[in-house]
């Protein structure tokens, strides 16, 4: 992590539903070219706090600046023209559609030529869409339906529509759910690379702790909607209070290698 100004500042923020606080006033940044991983138990607020940062949940209190603009209050559309990709848990992908002609979709939308989107996806920018499928190991790829991809490559090629609005932060939500190990840390590898060559900032929602631990910059922890650790990787796995969320007492995370 740089020392420059954060690109994304998150202060105060908290969401309930009801009686529960399922976010309760968490503070965090990011800086460009910095994979951020956020952790947690299952409950501890972790979805919430990401749907917020994307717009797709009301925030109830608290700020979320994206390199000084407020987020807070913006619809999810409005958020990504400002900047913000993202990713999904299950690959948001149209599978009837050529490799290629998804990220021309997505070009279209980032030119904001809607209306005629499938008749003019498979002429718009096919140069622009090439090289990004360049930028993800794809591009060879590029006319195969991708109803005929192996999950890993639907993965890959969501991340280039992901870029396609040249955004500075982007949100991986899961990014290797449902991946073989090699899979993941071949994704995650790749998702550095982008991180450090655009000077692109990452936050990403994980359940493998491998993941976490072998590519992220900096890990935070979140139980019962509080941030109850940051810091390195090798910090949060030997963190008394994380390690007793996860486990209980008497146990510690496993120390895998990164392939």
């Amino acid at each position: 992590m740089n020392n420059a100004s954060p690109l994304l500042s998150v202060r105060g923020l908290g969401k309930s539903f009801g009686g529960n606080r399922a976010v309760d006033g968490i503070d965090f940044d990011i800086a460009r070219g910095e994979l951020l991983a956020l952790i947690g138990p299952n409950g501890a607020g972790k979805s919430t706090t990401f749907n917020m940062v994307n717009g797709q949940l009301p925030a109830d209190s608290g700020s979320i600046q994206l390199d000084g603009t407020e987020l807070v209050g913006l619809q999810p559309r409005q958020i990504w023209k400002r900047g913000v990709g993202r990713t999904f848990q299950i690959a948001a992908t149209f599978a009837s559609l050529s490799v290629i002609e998804n990220v021309q979709m997505a070009l279209l939308s980032a030119d904001k030529k809607l209306y005629s989107l499938f008749s003019s996806a498979a002429t718009h920018r096919r140069d622009d869409a090439l090289a990004l499928l360049a930028q993800v190991g794809m591009a060879e790829q590029a006319d195969r339906p991708c109803s005929v991809l192996a999950y890993g490559d639907v993965k890959r090629v969501e991340l280039a529509v992901a870029l396609a609005n040249s955004p500075r932060l982007l949100l991986m939500d899961e990014p290797t759910a449902g991946m073989a190990p090699r899979e993941r840390n071949e994704l995650m590898e790749l998702t550095k690379r982008l991180v450090v060559e655009r000077q692109l900032a990452v936050l990403f929602t994980e359940h493998s702790m491998d993941v976490v631990f072998a590519h992220a910059d900096r890990v935070i922890v979140l139980a019962r909607g509080r941030l109850i650790a940051a810091g390195k990787p090798a910090e949060i796995r030997d963190h008394p209070q994380v390690q007793e969320v996860y486990f209980g007492t008497g146990k510690t995370f496993e120390r895998k290698p990164a392939a």
